[in-house]
């Protein structure tokens, strides 16, 4: 009887999903609560800034259930519609919510400003009304930081933003109780101000929101210190000659990089693409939010050159070999040719003929008169001959 093991990544990833889910709905349900008492008590009391701080919570639980969505959905890996996975969604979630507090900032500010205007003021609130507030102030506070921790362990910029939409909730609820102790002293007109106060600090928070997500979505890089410190990493890693054309970009807090790596023009596909390897490895151990490397093997630097896809290019091999057919087919050595190694450097197609046989002359002069037998070609680069034993022939068959 087989039985399936999760890997430690998949098991760690739906225990970030749990966590996140958890605190969320903590959230919720604290958010619920808040905002029917506090409009409550604002309207017995006749408090503004209360009324319009219980509207504040309210709209927290609106993006509570943003939030929500956004982690079931957000989190699900790549299928056949999404290669790169969900996360954009985590990030126009985001976009949305810093939408909705700028639009209930707006009201808030509208109308409590009107209120200021005419010069309507409130009663003393009583000590219930304050200790309410007192209590609503402690709760956003520790739900805040409930949710920071929490959007710190999971990696999660929504959860991260729910977190500084609680702590707005809880700097409006620390006016509102100025504006209430105020009010039971006889400065009624307090109420009014907080009001407008409570409805910029919910605007800045949305406006910080929006501003966030959508640098995310036109694919913002990373500050150029951290591109720095990447591409440092990238030329530490033996075999590699340079780095150039390092671009990053964001998703929902997970960072993706795609580089060129310059190597040795002669070594083999497969030790290039092993140093491609080894940058991808150490870039990952270094930056734990790395999501996806892509490394691109250069046999040279052509940085500031532009795409190589959309300039002319190069005959590969069976336009190679017919060129040189044509021209060496009689030549002992094109005849007796064990391989051909072809590399693409500078513009032209350098060539390596690779015999066993035994020859006669010195293998530059060979090279020589090969080259100048196909010298009308105007991509041949350099020539040159070199020999193996009949035993190395032998193996490589």
């Amino acid at each position: 009887m087989s039985q399936t093991v999760e890997s430690p990544v998949v098991q760690n990833h739906a225990l970030d999903h749990q966590k996140a889910k958890r605190v969320t709905y903590v959230g919720a349900w604290l958010d619920a609560l808040l905002s029917i008492v506090k409009v409550a008590v604002g309207y017995l009391v006749g408090s503004a800034a209360l009324i319009a701080d219980g509207i504040h919570s309210l709209s927290d639980l609106v993006t509570d259930g943003f939030v929500l969505t956004a982690i079931h959905y957000g989190r699900q890996g790549p299928d056949d519609d999404h290669h790169y996975g969900h996360g954009r969604i985590e990030t126009l979630t985001t976009l949305l919510l810093g939408s909705v507090l700028i639009f209930v900032a707006g009201a808030i500010a509208w109308s409590s400003v009107d209120r200021l205007l005419n010069g309507e003021g409130v009663s003393a609130p009583g000590a219930v009304a304050i200790a309410i507030t007192v209590a609503a102030l402690l709760s956003k506070e520790w739900i805040f930081r409930y949710t920071m921790r929490v959007a710190k362990e999971v990696k999660s910029k929504l959860l991260e933003a729910n977190a500084w939409h609680s702590r707005s909730d809880a700097l409006s609820t620390a006016v509102v109780l100025v504006a209430l102790l105020g009010a039971q002293f006889g400065a009624g007109w307090l109420d009014a101000v907080a009001a407008v106060v409570v409805g910029l600090l919910v605007g800045k928070v949305g406006w910080d929101l929006l501003w966030q997500s959508a640098r995310e979505l036109v694919d913002t890089a990373l500050p150029e210190e951290v591109q720095r410190q990447m591409h440092d990493v990238a030329c530490s890693v033996p075999g590699v000659d340079s780095v150039h054309d390092l671009r990053t970009r964001q998703s929902a807090g997970w960072v993706m990089v795609d580089l060129h790596v310059v190597v040795g023009p002669t070594i083999t596909v497969s030790e290039a693409h092993e140093i491609g390897n080894e940058v991808s490895r150490r870039l990952r151990h270094e930056f734990p939010l790395l999501t996806d490397v892509i490394f691109h093997i250069d046999p040279e630097d052509d940085a500031g050159e532009g795409d190589p896809s959309k300039l002319p290019g190069l005959p590969l091999r069976p336009e190679v070999e017919a060129a040189l057919d044509e021209r060496w087919y009689a030549h002992p050595v094109w005849r007796t040719l064990n391989d051909l190694q072809l590399h693409y450097l500078d513009n032209k197609v350098s060539v390596s003929l690779i015999i066993s046989d035994p020859v006669h002359q010195p293998p530059q002069c060979l090279a020589s008169h090969l080259k100048a037998m196909a010298g009308d070609i105007e991509w041949l680069g350099h020539v040159e001959i070199l020999f193996i034993t009949r035993a190395a022939s032998s193996a490589l068959r």
